[in-house]
Parts: structure tokens; sequence; C-alpha cells
């Protein structure tokens, strides 16, 4: 384990920087977000970040090829770029297992390379929650946010970060950064690891269950007559799907610039009227329908599928976003009996 002083923070990513890209959570006026760092930019002290890191690996929009045509020939370009190496600092405890839901998506045959590219080159420091939001509700879903996972897992305690390599890329890193730190005992960090603890256990979600939901479940909660109370108030707008660190959903389009047709992948929301439309109609033409598409995808179809893992995280995003409060809290608590 390692350590560097709060006040030379600013050494520690210009350390990192030397060598790879540093990306970190930013504010933004009211928002905050992942940024390239520099030395103008100062670390957020927000609990967690308006937008999930999730945008570093499977962005929001990106460029898959380009298509020209002369005549009969067609020409194909790969617009895909090799990463270079980078860091993704001040990950939260609930955003690196976000990541471990997507690998599951996207690392599955067939691979999706433009996601294995990012995620080869990328090494995740995460931070534990000193200040969990109250809409935060991550133990429900076995995540401690006093001990993040990650490539190197990172404390603040003391008037220092501390920093312990948990995987083979942690402990190059870290290597690399001991000019800049110096050597530190777990045990220094215990007593804030019991304080980050204490205050989870303090929220107004701490007593969640999931205990109601997972693999093969379809067939109990499917049918359940409280899908249509439930999606009454839903407007379809689809914020909490592009707030959500684990959505996967997205669409291909392809775009005539006028020299040539470029073919772009595109986030989605399984909760528009019009995600996966095809010429014999829309599989879930009601709102009912896709909106227990959604929750039944968190809480049953993903942990069916993927060794009982849940693909909600309990980051508490959709319930800050949501424009009529309605969110995964009240799902889960009203088809779970609580």
């Amino acid at each position: 384990m390692r350590k560097i002083s709060l006040d030379r923070l600013s050494a520690l990513f210009g350390a990192i920087n030397e060598s790879r890209a540093l990306y970190l959570p930013v504010d933004n006026g009211k928002t905050t977000s992942y940024e390239r760092w520099d030395e103008n930019k100062k670390l957020s002290e927000a609990p967690n970040s308006s937008r999930s890191p999730k945008d570093l690996f499977f962005p929001q929009s990106e460029e898959l090829m380009e298509f020209k045509v002369d005549g009969k020939k067609i020409e194909i370009n790969d617009l895909r770029r090799e990463s270079g190496d980078f860091v993704v600092f001040g990950v939260r405890a609930c955003d690196v297992r976000s990541l471990d839901v997507l690998d599951r998506v996207f690392l599955s045959e067939p691979r999706d390379t433009f996601y294995e590219n990012r995620r080869e080159h990328a090494t995740i420091m995460s931070l534990a929650c000193g200040r969990p939001r109250e809409t935060c509700f991550c133990t429900a879903f076995g995540i401690d946010p006093s001990e993040p996972q990650g490539d190197i897992a990172c404390w603040t305690a003391n008037g220092a970060l501390y920093m312990k390599a948990v995987t083979e890329k942690g402990k190059t890193l870290e290597a690399a950064l001991s000019a800049v730190t110096e050597p530190a005992d777990e045990g220094e960090i215990l007593e804030e690891k019991a304080k980050i603890s204490e205050r989870v256990g303090k929220l107004p979600l701490a007593s969640l269950k999931t205990d109601a939901f997972g693999a093969g479940k379809t067939e109990k909660f499917f049918s359940a007559p409280e899908w249509a109370e439930l999606s009454e108030s839903c407007l379809g707008c689809g914020s909490c799907t592009y707030v959500c660190p684990t959505c996967q959903c997205y669409d291909i389009k392809d775009f005539n610039t006028g020299h040539c047709v470029k073919r772009l992948r595109c986030w989605d929301s399984c909760m528009y009227s019009e995600f996966t439309k095809m010429s014999a109609g829309q599989p879930r033409l009601t709102q009912l329908e896709r909106f227990r598409q959604r929750f039944m995808h968190k809480l049953v179809y993903y942990p069916t599928n993927n060794d009982g893992m849940f693909s909600c995280v309990g980051c508490g995003r959709c319930l800050t976003k949501c424009p009529i409060g309605m969110n995964i809290v009240k799902v889960m608590k009203k088809l779970g009996g609580e």
C-alpha cells in the first residue's frame, strides 16, 4: 500500500499523465462528469459523478465505419483507432461493478472489439465513498463502498490518499508512481473504512433487499398486476437509461455526409416507443410492456443469464433524474412486498 498527501494530488495526477491519459470526475456547474485531466482541472468532491465512467468505454455515439461508392466500386473504411493506455481515477464501487456487468455483455462471444480495445488499455483507480448520497443503495447488491474494487483501490483518510494495488495492472501503475508516493500500512485506513460502513448503514435505503428477485423469477413477476400501476405515470423519456451505468442498448444508423456514408453506433433506450421497431411493428407496443422490460432485465433476466448477478448497482442516479420520481427502488418495494 502507498499514500500521498491530499495537497499533493496534482503531483500524483501529473505523474500518471506522463505515460497515460488520465480521466477523473470534474465539476461542471451543476453536474459532474469524467474529463481528461490537465493542470487546470480539479478533482470533484461530489459523492458520485452525474454521468458514469461508462462513457469512456461505451460512448454515447461513435463512428464504426464509412462507405465510399464510386460507380460499382464500394470502399469500406474501418474507423476504429487503437486506444492508448489511460487511467480512470475516482471510480466509485458501484461504477466499478457496472463495468463487470458491461464486460459480460460486450466481452461475450462475439466480442465487441471497440469496447474490448478500451477495456484492455484502461486502468481503474477506484475511490471509497466517504460521503454516500441518501439515494445510494449499492449494498442491496452486495457492493461494499468501503472496499472498492478495480485495479487500484483508494481511500482518503488522515489528510492523505491511500492506494492499494489489486490487479497486475494496478501493481504496474503503483510501481510507476513510487517516486511521488510513500509506503503506508493498511491499518491506517481501518477507522475510515469503519466510518464509511457506519454511514452507509444509516442511509434511508440501507434495508432494501433483493431476496425476492434474481434468476428464474420470470414466471413469478412477468404477469404481476402491479406493473399497470407502476408504469402508469412513466413518461417514457429515457432519462433513467441515459444516466444508468449498466444500460447497454444501442442503435446503428447510416448517415450520408455527401462525400460518404458513415455508420454510427448511438445509445438507445428500451423505454422508447420506436426501440427495436421493425417492418412488422414494435414487439412491445405499450408503455407497460416497455417499463416492465427495463426492470425485469435489471432484476430477473440479466441474473438468469449471468450467474445471479443483477444489472443494477444501486448508484441511485435514476432516483435523482426521473422527472416523476418513478425508479427501481419503488419497483422492488412494490413487487417485493415491502
